[in-house]
């Protein structure tokens, strides 16, 4: 999209017309839901004082892997997001609703 259809599109909107296709507003929500993953794996592992090589240590996988995951760069498969969860010492809540969605870690409490 070029400068000016960018711009019209932004003005249309702040006018309230609807300019995002389905698509676009689908794209848009999983883009949301990754970075919450990511904040919530980020916030979680500087809860427990972590570097991203320690988690890595951890979860067995890769520094890198942590960089890629907490920048919202991954797609985290089942078994990664046990991995995570596990080494991050907490259950992995994730909360999908038609218009609400929530991702966290929950610590486990010692028993």
């Amino acid at each position: 999209m070029n400068h000016t259809r960018w711009k019209l599109a932004r003005e249309k909107k702040a006018a309230g017309e609807q300019v995002e296709s389905a698509e676009v507003a689908a794209e848009r929500a999983e883009i949301r839901l990754a970075m919450a993953f990511a904040k919530a794996v980020y916030d979680r592992r500087k809860d427990l004082g972590l570097s991203q090589a320690e988690l890595a240590e951890r979860a067995g996988l890769t520094q890198a892997k942590i960089s890629r995951v907490e920048g919202a760069d991954a797609v985290p498969t089942l078994p990664l997001l046990r991995r995570l969860a596990h080494a991050l010492d907490a259950s992995l809540n994730i909360a999908l609703g038609e218009d609400h969605e929530e991702v966290g870690f929950v610590a486990r409490s010692a028993a």
